[in-house]
């Protein structure tokens, strides 16, 4: 981790004075994100875009969106104080937000989607052990039993026992995108503390995400052709069609910029571990919609490890950390 280029100010009041603010704000981006995954597969399917340039598409689009609000808005905020704070937001851009996607799709492209999925959520895991051994945070036992539990439910949602063969370097990347993943969460909350607001963090961090993009992708070699006129919507509403542009267009603002100004600004009333084990419902409201709009069917063990998941994160919510933690 980059250390942060602004001493962190002592707190004056406990993290958790409005928790239900944060964990509103989680909830809706887990909402969001859960619908962008069956809208992106639309894309995917139906406009043929390949997963890189869909990324690259989405981090751009959000680092355009964003560094315009913040200019308009309030562009001090866009100022950059030291080589050092620069150095973390080009991390915290490409670490946390770019290679998340990144060793996603190389998981993918090795490992069955689900197992990909269920290996990428130890996210948790890592964001508890770095704030337990590492920033000498409290972490309640109930806590870690509540990750357990919500493990355990992932593995039934994507039939982690179904007999598969896993390989070496797809899991390796599944593990490196958890790694980035926590790495972003745990960043976002040192660069708050440090007095970074949320909107001009998110608008460097995707600039360089968008950077990095375009350095591995130059902009020149994209498809133009795969995003124009408009796509069957698959599923139960496969007799319509929409703009490609209009599907593209929730990516970037629904499916990114919104949820992670959320997520991020969750941060301001709850813990990292809690924000990382509250995400963990992604995977089942994402399975939901899929099931109303793709008309793809849930088992009943899947059914089983939906509540699962269900019951970790609603104990995970009552492991409330000591006052000022």
């Amino acid at each position: 981790m980059v250390d942060s280029p602004v001493q962190p100010a002592p707190p004056e009041e406990p993290r958790d004075e409005r928790p239900l603010v944060g964990y509103a704000l989680v909830w809706s981006a887990v909402a969001l994100w859960s619908l962008n995954a069956t809208v992106s597969k639309v894309i995917l399917e139906s406009a043929g875009l390949s997963a890189l340039r869909l990324s690259q598409v989405r981090t751009t689009g959000a680092a355009i969106l964003l560094l315009a609000a913040v200019a308009l808005w309030r562009p001090a905020a866009l100022r950059i104080r030291s080589l050092r704070e620069l150095a973390f937001l080009a991390v915290f851009g490409i670490a946390g937000l770019a290679f998340v996607q990144l060793f996603y799709f190389v998981a993918i492209e090795r490992l069955e989607i689900g197992i990909a999925l269920v290996i990428q959520y130890l996210t948790p895991v890592f964001v508890a052990l770095w704030a337990r051994f590492v920033e000498r945070e409290p972490v309640r036992r109930r806590l870690w039993g509540a990750i357990a539990i919500a493990l355990a439910g992932l593995t039934l949602v994507v039939d982690l026992w179904g007999g598969m063969t896993l390989d070496g370097l797809g899991v390796a990347a599944c593990l490196a995108a958890a790694v980035a993943y926590a790495a972003y969460v745990l960043m976002a909350e040192r660069a708050l503390a440090a007095g970074r607001d949320t909107y001009s963090l998110l608008a460097w961090g995707f600039a360089f995400a968008a950077l990095f993009w375009a350095v591995v992708q130059p902009w020149w070699t994209f498809p133009v052709a795969s995003v124009e006129g408009s796509a069957p919507l698959l599923g139960r509403l496969d007799d319509h069609e929409t703009a490609v542009a209009l599907l593209l267009g929730y990516v970037v603002v629904l499916g990114t910029v919104v949820p992670f100004v959320l997520l991020v600004t969750a941060l301001h009333s709850i813990r990292a571990t809690r924000v990382t084990v509250l995400a963990m419902l992604e995977p089942v409201l994402a399975a939901l919609v899929a099931f109303a709009w793709l008309a793809e069917e849930l088992t009943t063990v899947q059914a089983l490890g939906c509540l699962l998941v269900l019951v970790g994160v609603g104990i995970a919510q009552t492991a409330r950390p000591r006052p000022g933690a």
